[in-house]
């Protein structure tokens, strides 16, 4: 992947980056986005046989869990009142529907108390209030095994789970400055060695860190300042290579950093986002883009990331008052 910056390494906007530029185009970007994942909504259904051990994860569970991640995060950084707030809100609840306000996650961790997903799954409810009392009942004692304090995944994957804990409010299984240190951000690893799954990893390592963006002061000095010396280098080779999904979620890292948001990074690259977004809200993951409506397969992450990160972004660049809310209330329990 070629890594041609587009931003001087000190911040400042590079050729053709124009101040204001990604505020003028973030509100459209993300009305459309979500008004997209809206009106496909229908798709992130889970089928009657979700249970049953043939149902493929990452075609089910595994959206409709994105969609509940990301709509909260949506939801709790879009000021209250406006359609995007609400329609995140909604989609949110559908989420919670479609497994059935949490015994659907339960009946998951019953069948499979050796697997991390239906708790991450959880969690992102859980973190937005919504939570089920018989699901958290079996977890405590299945989060204080040996077996789940030893199971063997990937450094960004287990930070992913310590943030889950965190949302659940458990004791985490080991410590979070431990496990960043092993990931290929927090090694600082030489930037000419990004590609396509160090990209996801890092990414992932700066949402479970951030709990999605919403604590950037969790990001250590040192970190904040090696991405915004090479988030320009990193989006500019995605640009080139049209990986839009990819761009998108280096956008929400970004957008996800304690200070001053990067402005000059994100008004040289929302505006080609905002060009390759169909007219119907949908972003591509790769790819040049086509007049026909993509399948949804192919463009329902790229659009939740999208929309995900124009939220942070429009949240960072903007004064607080204009797009922090409150937390959705008194939280709601099932039994």
């Amino acid at each position: 992947m070629t890594t041609t910056a587009t931003q001087e390494p000190s911040g400042r906007p590079g050729p053709g980056a124009d101040s204001g530029a990604a505020l003028a185009v973030l509100p459209g970007v993300l009305r459309a986005a979500l008004g997209w994942t809206d009106a496909h909504r229908a798709r992130f259904a889970l089928p009657d046989d979700v249970l049953e051990p043939h149902t493929q994860v990452n075609g089910t569970l595994k959206p409709l869990g994105e969609l509940a991640q990301l709509g909260s995060t949506i939801q709790r950084t879009t000021a209250p009142g406006t359609p995007e707030h609400e329609v995140a809100g909604d989609l949110v609840a559908y989420a919670w529907e479609q497994v059935h306000e949490g015994a659907l996650l339960l009946e998951l961790l019953r069948a499979e108390p050796f697997a991390a997903y239906p708790y991450e799954i959880y969690a992102a409810f859980a973190g937005y209030g919504l939570r089920h009392e018989g699901f958290e009942a079996l977890a405590r004692p299945l989060t204080a095994t040996r077996a789940w304090a030893h199971t063997e995944q990937h450094a960004n994957r287990q930070l992913g789970l310590v943030n889950s804990e965190r949302r659940v409010g458990t004791p985490t299984h080991t410590d979070a400055g431990a496990v960043l240190s092993r990931t290929w951000l927090g090694g600082l690893s030489e930037p000419w060695m990004f590609e396509g799954p160090s990209g996801y990893a890092l990414t992932h390592t700066v949402f479970h860190l951030t709990d999605w963006g919403r604590m950037p002061d969790r990001v250590p000095e040192k970190i904040d300042g090696y991405l915004r010396t090479w988030l320009p280098a990193w989006t500019d080779g995605c640009l080139e290579s049209g990986q839009w999904d990819l761009t998108g979620e280096l956008l929400a890292v970004a957008a996800s950093l304690p200070g001053t948001a990067p402005a000059g990074l994100l008004d040289t690259v929302w505006p080609v986002l905002a060009g390759v977004q169909h007219p119907t809200g949908c972003v591509p993951e790769t790819g040049a883009p086509a007049e026909d409506p993509y399948p949804f397969i192919d463009c329902y992450h790229s659009t939740l990331v999208t929309a995900f990160a124009a939220a942070l972004s429009l949240r960072s660049l903007r004064p607080p008052e204009q797009t922090d809310g409150p937390p959705p209330g008194r939280e709601r329990r099932t039994a």
